[in-house]
């Protein structure tokens, strides 16, 4: 799978659901993919984060923002040429003020094992052809 291919798939929110575990679905997606796109994540336990593309530079790097209550979230994936087709790296933080704030920290500590799930999930179906 080439750097393009992966990038198309993984930076459209329309796709998200299929791969990424949390998400039932998404909505009130605006046009894009382009910095200042934006969308409401609607995960599996009810939370709405709002998002927005906040870097895109195909197909090297896309990073997404995440906004819900006290908490904030912020996705880098970087793509680069690897043998037989490419390689994603995720960088993930999570922060939250006040109260919220231990919950984040211990987040955080699991969010790049999710995030990698998520990743494998998505190589997966660009492999089998149900990727888009």
């Amino acid at each position: 799978m080439s750097p393009e291919a992966a990038f198309d798939y993984l930076v459209e929110p329309a796709n998200r659901p299929a791969w990424q575990s949390s998400l039932a679905r998404v909505e009130d997606v605006s046009p894009g993919p382009a910095v200042g796109q934006t969308w409401v994540d609607v995960t599996t336990p009810g939370l709405r984060p709002r998002m927005e593309t906040t870097a895109l530079d195909r197909p090297h790097r896309w990073t997404e923002r995440g906004t819900w209550r006290g908490f904030s979230a912020e996705l880098t994936l970087d793509f680069a040429l690897a043998p037989g087709g490419c390689e994603v790296e995720p960088t993930m933080t999570l922060r939250a003020t006040g109260l919220a704030a231990p919950l984040a920290r211990a987040l955080s500590a699991a969010a790049p094992y999710a995030v990698r799930s998520d990743l494998k999930r998505a190589a997966r179906l660009l492999a089998a052809g149900d990727g888009g």
